[in-house]
């Protein structure tokens, strides 16, 4: 059995392999290691584009794709019969809910602005002392997956108070359909959750004229999970604040109003690129493929549905 995987490190972090089982690394889909028969599981690189995608149809013994990414959406609908997909459920978790905090925490304490004033070796910012505080604030994360339990257990020691919002209501989780009562009463917003139909857009302008003054949206999640037109809109009037960590478009062109917005803390979709990503990347893709060539039920297979 052939598993194909992106990157030079990765043989030494998968752990012992059942016998059988070759390894290639193939980091470029338009220039692959060896001939695609018995290429049986695939690890493609991390947002791989099109031509990643493409080559699914080009690999006749293909059993499994897994992910490398928490988010699918570029892979949902497009698995020939018989294939898997599976996503790194869990691998991001602690990264991205570390950057979810650290983006709050910059926000209130007015980080962004005290660096400008750094920059121009300027002691005192009137504008932005003295700064908020966490402590008391209402958080409401949208999305209660693993991403949204790791970012309220490390929020929760803040003395915040958080609320839950998924796709359907469960106990100690609110639907969706509520967010028009929810948003009026949180001070800060995160959306972590998967980029689908249902979520497309979901970020509109009545999502954001129903936050209240002051409040902060932080988007840890896709970037077409908000309108851009719309979120430019309201964030030009000053009334709320935005960190960002995803856009769309993506990259960013560099004369996109976003850049420059006061009001606005941006990253380049580094949430969860941090040095520790790799090891726990590649024993999930270890455990798979033990899995896998014994038998057993895959982790993470995601639905067609999403």
């Amino acid at each position: 059995m052939k598993v194909w995987i992106p990157h030079e490190s990765g043989p030494s972090l998968l752990g012992d392999l059942p016998p059988g089982v070759t390894v290639e690394v193939a980091p470029d889909p338009e220039r692959l290691p060896s001939a695609v028969s018995d290429v049986r599981f695939w690890v493609p690189p991390f947002l791989a584009g099109p031509a990643a995608t493409a080559l699914l149809r080009d690999l006749p013994d293909l059993e499994v794709v897994q992910l490398l990414s928490a988010g699918a959406d570029a892979w949902v609908g497009r698995m020939p019969p018989g294939v898997t997909l599976c996503d790194a459920r869990g691998v991001h978790d602690p990264a991205t809910a570390e950057w979810v905090v650290a983006a709050i925490l910059s926000h209130l304490r007015a980080f962004p602005a005290l660096a400008r004033a750094q920059a121009r070796r300027e002691w005192a910012y009137a504008g932005v002392t003295p700064t908020d505080e966490l402590i008391g604030k209402r958080v409401l994360i949208v999305g209660a997956g693993s991403i949204g339990a790791a970012v309220q257990r490390r929020l929760e020691p803040f003395e915040v108070s958080i609320t839950l919002v998924a796709r359907t209501a469960r106990p100690g989780v609110h639907g969706v359909a509520e967010l028009p009562w929810l948003l009026p009463e949180a001070d800060v917003v995160v959306l972590l959750v998967p980029l689908t139909e249902q979520t497309r857009g979901l970020v509109d302008e009545a999502f954001l004229g129903a936050m209240r003054d002051g409040a902060l949206l932080v988007n840890a999640a896709r970037g077409p999970v908000a309108r851009t037109e719309a979120l430019v809109a309201e964030l030009r009037t000053g009334r709320i604040s935005a960190a960002l960590d995803v856009t769309d478009p993506e990259p960013l062109p560099s004369d996109h109003p976003l850049w420059t917005m006061p009001n606005v803390l941006l990253t380049p979709h580094v949430a969860g690129s941090v040095r520790g990503l790799l090891p726990r990347a590649y024993r999930l893709v270890g455990d798979q493929v033990r899995r896998f060539a014994a038998g057993e039920p895959l982790m993470n297979a995601v639905a067609d549905g999403y």
